[in-house]
């Protein structure tokens, strides 16, 4: 069963910067994709920016310059560095990850998405 923990949200004024961190556990082997969605009140969730396992991008065009989304496959970790906050940005941030095999079971491709439970970024003054 694969766990998500994530970690570094927060309030923070405008132009300030936060970094976001979920650590993915469960006798994982390898994670396909990982990355970050948000979802503001009253909204859809919405991709941020993910990065595959062999260090391919995608970002939301609002974050682009803003926003970088780095991994280190060894710890199954993914961050997401944000910078020049702005309130509208404030949103429920989510870590998804994708594509897993587990060291229990190497001949099985796990294809489901799992979520973060979530973490709160607040930009405001």
């Amino acid at each position: 069963q694969v766990q998500l923990v994530e970690s570094g949200g927060g309030l923070v004024q405008p132009g300030g910067s936060l970094r976001l961190s979920c650590a993915a556990s469960g006798s994982i082997h390898s994670i396909n994709v990982m990355g970050w969605y948000r979802q503001a009140p009253g909204k859809q969730r919405d991709l941020v920016a993910v990065m595959t396992r062999t260090g391919s991008t995608n970002y939301a065009d609002s974050v682009k310059g803003r926003f970088t989304v780095t991994r280190d496959n060894a710890k199954n970790t993914v961050y997401l560095q944000m910078n020049s906050l702005k309130p509208e940005d404030t949103a429920v941030y989510s870590c998804n990850v994708v594509g897993i095999t587990y060291y229990s079971e190497p001949n099985y491709f796990d294809p489901a998405a799992h979520w973060g439970q979530g973490t709160q970024v607040t930009v405001s003054s």
